[in-house]
């Protein structure tokens, strides 16, 4: 909820306690009681703590004084007594107590009430003015760079505006200082941060311990809140150019993974009930904050991942695109309405958030998978969990910065890192609605099947080999070019690289020239100026991409060119494999059935265009297929036959900007909805349809009989005459047993309401519900309170 500022609640403040609940951790559960307790117009402190187990809060009554005067007199002309300037009341009763239990912090009320009036200004509290601790370390610095309190209070002021210490307590500070008293009492809760709206103002706490390790240990984002993982394992993060170590990776724990769930489950209510404009301005954040940040996050990639930079600065912007499709979010999530579909009946389709959703991202692409995921997802009101690839986690963790400084509440983004562990978590906990999954082919298969077995929507895009057919009649140079790019660019590690090109009429023609254009490429270090290809992630990626290199000569195929042996100068222990390319492979080959992921081009050849579409279509994968021609009428014959998800004609990477699905076909994907554009909104939301009736209807002083099932819809029954003769009498027929008495059904009616007419009734006591009338229809009785029979006549 969007907290609603301290002064807008001093005219109601009620002092009443926080409602008890359960927390991540002990801070989280501090910060909360303290939050609300402002907002009711009390200040709480620590009365005692045992760190792990139990914390019991008070109420600190900071000079606000109970009117304990007697009542005074004045024809006594007795004087009342002053209160003392120091005297303080006796200790408030409020209490509360946070204990630990099964992992989480559970809050309780042991007396709520107070014995004094509450706080009508937050300046009357002394913890008020006091410094945290960044502010009492700026003291020192710039009392040392010879500053004076008034000097220090102003500079002070610049970067908080409400810091309500005055000069005499800077020197207060002062005198600390030169006593050697660093020490200095934090009241989180006199500067609470809204909700919805803001996480934009920078923590003024110290530098969390995970940053102060060498190598930094990379935290999990829970609750809103950057943690440094309990668990003892971690994973070496290495950078592919030099082997060094970046970070490292902690396997989450179980508990730890619980209580990232219980703050997504926690903050769902909350988001979803946010006006989507508001989701959509954080987008709007966002994506200014990514634009600011790109170097940062693009650096941050070639070091984890080892793509050259200009690869990794498209990383970012593919992924950007997201963000600004999301800013949209109130058009694309809009349903169907169709009005008065009967009398004064309207019916209307919603899209609604589902609820806790997870994501799985792949090391290939560190920013742009993950902002496949979490912009959608939230901006629909869901709330995300993400395991970010342990591999290259950093570019996840800025974007989780940059996120929550958009405004992103607590909870609504979650980050836990592992492996095989917390895959299975999130696949098996019943509090994660859907799953998105992007990686390699046995993984995806494993998550999507036990996803699915436990009621989960999922989307997974999974293995890929991706086809070029090249016409005789094709363009040579922009032919050439695309194929390169798209061959060897990020070193071949990306689910849209084309691996195999198929020529047309024979390749002869084209060999050399393009063994030429892929020696060109420079193979270099990521960071270094001019890199075209970086190294291949790990070790056993490299060891495995060679291995099939060696399959395909071993089976036959002609290897052009070989990038195995090469050695990157001042980068001599990086993973480093040159461009590669591989003549005269064939369908039987194993180079061909396995999907390579690296730098290396399988040229395939067919005498037709028939041919090499059922090539590519015999293939069980199916994310995209090119053609390169001159010619509109094979282009079109391309589009119609091929079976891939993404078609393209003189482009090599059909991949589709974010209001056009991502699709993938065949053994390509698995799932129901695909990624970003429409199906993007699709999964990540449900459907409601609504039926509204808002009729008049007419006030009589009986009450009236009608055909429910049709009347509802508002449809007035009526017999045609093809039906019944026209002169004969058709009435409704009661069961007697419908009705309390034995004498029949009787409709209370009021006499106006109907014409005289000549229809037949049963009498009133009868043992059949209805007795034929020789064709002249069939009628209840009907006992007005004149005593005469009516016969209801259609």
């Amino acid at each position: 909820m969007v907290m609603t500022s301290y002064m807008e609640l001093n005219d109601t403040l009620e002092m009443l306690p926080p409602p008890p609940g359960s927390f991540i951790d002990r801070e989280e559960l501090i910060q909360h009681v303290g939050e609300f307790a402002l907002s009711q117009g009390y200040v709480v402190t620590i009365k005692q703590s045992k760190k792990d187990k139990v914390v019991v809060l008070g109420c600190d009554r900071g000079g606000v004084y109970r009117n304990r005067r007697k009542p005074v007199d004045e024809s006594s002309g007795e004087l009342a007594r002053k209160r003392k300037t120091g005297s303080r009341l006796t200790n408030c009763p409020f209490e509360l107590v946070g204990k630990k239990e099964d992992g989480l912090w559970v809050l309780t009320v042991k007396n709520g009430s107070h014995n004094h009036e509450a706080l009508k200004d937050i300046s009357e509290h002394p913890s008020a003015r006091r410094f945290t601790e960044k502010e009492v370390m700026l003291i020192k610095e710039m009392t040392e760079a010879g500053l004076k309190p008034r000097q220090i209070l102003k500079r002070l002021r610049q970067s908080n505006p409400e810091l309500l210490s005055t000069p005499k307590h800077v020197y207060n500070v002062k005198a600390k200082l030169r006593q050697g008293n660093l020490t200095v009492r934090r009241l989180k809760t006199l500067r609470p941060q809204a909700s919805v709206e803001g996480n934009s103002q920078p923590s003024t706490t110290n530098e969390p311990s995970w940053r102060k390790r060498c190598p930094p240990r990379v935290p999990n984002l829970i609750g809103g809140r950057f943690v440094d993982s309990q668990s003892s394992i971690s994973v070496d993060v290495i950078n592919p150019a030099t082997q060094q170590v970046v970070s490292q990776v902690p396997l989450t724990t179980a508990e730890e993974f619980k209580a990232a769930v219980f703050a997504a489950k926690r903050a769902f209510p909350t988001w979803r009930n946010t006006p989507v404009t508001t989701r959509q301005r954080i987008m709007f954040k966002l994506q200014e904050l990514i634009r600011r940040d790109v170097e940062k996050i693009a650096l941050n990639i070639t070091t984890e991942q080892g793509k050259a930079l200009k690869d990794a600065y498209n990383d970012v912007d593919r992924g950007l695109e997201v963000v600004e499709h999301a800013c949209g979010m109130a058009t694309l999530q809009m349903g169907d309405f169709a009005s008065n579909i009967s009398n004064g009946i309207d019916s209307y389709s919603i899209r609604e958030p589902l609820g806790v959703c997870a994501g799985i991202s792949p090391h290939n692409f560190p920013a742009m998978i993950p902002l496949w995921m979490i912009p959608i997802a939230v901006t629909c009101g869901n709330t995300f969990i993400l395991k970010p690839s342990e591999k290259a986690p950093g570019a996840c963790m800025l974007l989780a910065e940059l996120a929550m400084e958009a405004g992103l509440p607590n909870g609504v983004l979650n980050m836990v890192h592992g492996t095989n562990d917390i895959v299975n978590a999130i696949c098996d906990d019943e509090n994660i609605k859907a799953v998105s999954f992007v990686g390699s082919d046995a993984a995806g298969r494993y998550v999507h099947e036990r996803a699915s077995a436990s009621g989960k929507r999922i989307q997974a895009n999974i293995g890929a080999k991706n086809f070029a057919v090249v016409m005789p009649d094709a363009n040579v140079d922009a032919t050439l070019n695309a194929l390169v790019a798209a061959g060897f660019g990020a070193a071949g590690q990306r689910c849209t690289a084309v691996s195999t090109v198929i020529f047309v009429g024979g390749s002869k023609l084209w060999e050399d020239k393009l063994v030429e254009r892929a020696k060109a490429l420079k193979v270099n270090a990521g960071t270094e100026p001019g890199a075209d290809v970086g190294p291949v992630i790990c070790k056993p990626v490299k060891e495995r991409i060679c291995k099939l290199i060696q399959a395909g000569v071993d089976d036959g195929a002609r290897l052009v060119l070989d990038g195995r042996q090469i050695v990157v100068p001042q980068f001599e222990l990086g993973n480093f494999i040159g461009p590669s390319v591989l003549f005269d492979v064939t369908e039987d080959m194993e180079i061909y059935k396995e999907g390579v992921s690296g730098p290396v081009l399988l040229c395939m050849q067919a005498n037709s265009l028939d041919e090499a579409i059922n090539i590519i279509n015999r293939n069980k994968y199916g994310v995209g297929a090119s053609i390169f021609t001159a010619s509109g009428a094979a282009a079109r014959k391309f589009q119609a036959e091929i079976e891939s998800g993404q078609v393209g004609i003189n482009v090599a990477v059909p991949a589709p900007l974010p209001f056009v699905s991502f699709t993938g076909s065949k053994g390509s994907f698995a799932g129901d909805l695909n990624f970003y554009g429409k199906a993007g909104v699709h999964f990540y939301t449900q459907i409601k349809t609504v039926t509204q009736q808002w009729k008049d209807f007419l006030n009589g002083d009986g009450a009236s009989a009608e055909f429910p099932s049709q009347d509802l819809l508002g449809l007035t029954p009526t017999m045609q005459p093809p039906d019944f003769p026209s002169n004969d009498t058709v009435s409704l027929g009661f069961n007697s047993r419908d009705f309390s008495n034995g004498d029949g059904a009787s409709l209370g009616l009021n006499d106006g309401e109907f014409s005289s007419s000549d229809g037949e009734s049963l009498p009133e006591k009868h043992s059949k519900d209805v007795t034929p009338n020789s064709g002249d229809g069939i009628s209840p009785t009907v006992s007005p309170s004149n005593g005469l029979n009516w016969t209801l006549n259609f």
